[in-house]
């Protein structure tokens, strides 16, 4: 298996990189695409954190690359404000990284 990293993506309405006015049906029906688009890039959407109402969105991937995540949200037209890779901090992260 590849090593693969955690990539935090945002979608904010205001920046248009959300869809404007979508129902949470429709948000559901596009997430089925966006993770065919994943698996054919070899990313892994572990959890999207929607705001459907607020018109924004945080998805939580693992990637070999940012490009990887890019060409994921390419595949459906999906704008983003930002990939960021990212640590998972919490106490069991923390306790483990000091063994």
């Amino acid at each position: 298996m590849k090593k693969m990293k955690l990539y935090l993506d945002t979608h904010n309405v205001e920046k248009n990189t959300f869809p404007d006015d979508i129902s949470l049906e429709q948000f559901s029906g596009f997430y089925e695409q966006y993770k065919g688009a994943c698996s054919e890039e070899g990313v892994v959407p572990l959890k999207i954190f929607a705001g459907v109402e607020a018109g924004r969105a945080f998805c939580l991937t693992l990637a070999e690359s940012e490009l990887a995540v890019e060409r994921a949200h390419t595949r459906v037209g999906l704008p983003f404000d930002s990939i960021t890779e990212v640590k998972s901090v919490t106490p069991g992260d923390l306790f483990f990284a000091a063994s």
